[in-house]
Parts: C-alpha cells; structure tokens; sequence
C-alpha cells in the first residue's frame, strides 16, 4: 500500500503541475477555462484541511494537495485577468 499510496501521490503532484501550459497561455492573452482549476484548487483545499486536522496529520495528502492549491488557484486567476 505505500507503493501505491507512492504512486499514486506522485500523479496527484503532475496532474496540478500540468496547469502550468495554461497558466503560460493564460498570461500570454490565450485564456483558459477558470472553472476547472478553481473547482481543483477548492478540492485540493479541502484535502490539505482534512490530512492537516487529522489526529495523526496525514503528510501525503497534505504534500500531494499543496500544488493544486498552488496551481489550481493561479490557473483561475490568470484566466479571469
């Protein structure tokens, strides 16, 4: 199970860093959609509160959520500029 949970932490991780073509695009006058990273970064928020106030604090989820906080935010922002 720490394999998969691994592997699994590490798609979450690429799948937000792969906002940053649209955030590129974004700021070069080609907006994007901003329901989309707004909706992940809402989720990723969620995730980070929950694995942060866990009696145990739940490292992975926190570390695997924090660039979709990142990068879900500034996806949405640079799209509604």
């Amino acid at each position: 199970m720490h394999i998969i949970g691994g592997i699994a932490s590490a798609l979450s991780i690429c799948m937000y860093v792969s906002y940053i073509p649209q955030i590129i695009g974004n700021l070069s006058g080609h907006q994007g959609d901003y329901i989309q990273p707004s909706v992940a970064f809402i989720n990723c928020t969620m995730w980070v509160v929950y694995g942060f106030f866990r009696e145990k604090r739940d490292w992975p989820i926190i570390l695997a959520n924090l660039p979709g906080i990142i990068f879900g935010l500034t996806a949405a922002l640079t799209a509604l500029l």
